[in-house]
């Protein structure tokens, strides 16, 4: 495609985005600046829904950015803004922590009590659709897989099956619950996994798609083993690249 074409897809694709914005927003678009404006908004209130912050005043943000934009004194110098944001977000961010992992520690329990789900010492469960017939894979092992991969809420993430083809990777270099769940299946096998955000991404997450402190769910059919490491892609992340 041609430098030009792209220019004018993306204007295009840009102008959607202002027309629906339009629509979404209670004051009237009206011009460019007002779509700057709402878009600087909508980036301000996820950045801190995203830290666990639910309400702020936005009629006193929109006054102080007023005032800010204007050069206008404040009564707020460099050091007291610092200190009431990070107060704030740090607050904000325990809080945000502590819900999430309760959440997730009660999944795991109350998942490890279903007939049929079995426990690791590391914590993974696991429970098996159907048994194969090959051999075990070691984390030196490349490894051909079908897999799908959910939240603990059943949204999918990550899927080789809407892909329409299969990955291959070296299992050394997988999260730690893909290497310990392989392990246990031989060629041919297809496990459900459940991966305690301790063997997945831990407090951080992945991406916009795993928040922080998820478990993971994962339908893998192990295909083939072969032994030792090829030359697999690594994957290293979950969103533009298959999920582990």
């Amino acid at each position: 495609m041609r430098f030009s074409s792209i220019v004018i897809a993306f204007a295009a694709l840009l102008n959607v985005g202002v027309a629906v914005a339009q629509q979404a927003a209670k004051t009237p678009l009206t011009n460019h600046a007002d779509s700057v404006a709402y878009a600087f908004g909508v980036s301000i209130g996820e950045d801190l829904k995203r830290t666990g912050i639910k309400e702020v005043n936005t009629e006193v943000m929109a006054e102080a950015v007023a005032a800010a934009l204007a050069g206008e004194e404040t009564g707020f110098d460099a050091d007291l803004i610092r200190e009431l944001i990070v107060r704030t977000v740090t607050e904000a961010k325990e809080q945000l922590d502590g819900r999430l992992k309760g959440e997730a520690d009660a999944f795991m329990e109350s998942n490890g009590r279903r007939e049929g789900v079995k426990t690791t010492a590391s914590g993974l469960q696991y429970e098996v659709v159907r048994e194969g017939a090959g051999e075990k894979p070691t984390p030196a092992d490349t490894v051909t897989v079908h897999y799908r991969g959910e939240l603990s809420d059943g949204k999918v993430f990550d899927s080789s099956y809407d892909r329409g083809e299969p990955v291959t990777f070296e299992l050394g270099r997988v999260i730690a619950g893909w290497q310990e769940g392989l392990q246990l299946m031989t060629a041919g096998a297809h496990y459900r996994i459940y991966v305690p955000y301790e063997l997945a991404y831990g407090e951080q997450g992945a991406g916009p798609d795993i928040p922080p402190f998820s478990p993971l769910i994962f339908d893998i059919e192990l295909i083939t083993v072969k032994k030792g490491a090829a030359e697999a892609p690594a994957i290293a992340e979950p969103i533009n690249e298959p999920a582990r």
